[in-house]
């Protein structure tokens, strides 16, 4: 799921994402995009998952929530959700805690 909203001027987008308790994880080689997880188990996995970008003065997060590792060494399925009552509860969390 997507949500879009105006970045504050005074927040660095990994404060930002500090905030909503989601961790770095780099940039997609692919999109440039910007990579961040929040883990829901001790092996790393479930963990909700975001790739950010910005477009002017916006921030765009697309959220899924990955329930397992890839099967396949060198591929990205990952057994991804990407609607459903738990992403929409997620996305509540963080619209709460960022007000927007």
């Amino acid at each position: 799921m997507i949500i879009s909203f105006k970045k504050p001027p005074e927040d660095s987008i990994n404060t930002i994402m500090r905030r909503v308790q989601y961790a770095p994880q780099g940039e997609d080689q692919k999109t440039g995009e910007l990579r961040f997880s929040r883990f829901l188990g001790s092996s790393g996995y479930p963990r909700f998952h975001i790739y950010l970008k910005k477009d002017g003065e916006n921030l765009i997060i697309n959220l899924h929530l990955d329930q397992k590792k890839p099967s396949y060494s060198g591929t990205s399925a990952h057994s991804g959700e990407y609607d459903g009552k738990t992403i929409e509860e997620e996305l509540e969390r963080i619209k709460k805690i960022l007000q927007i």
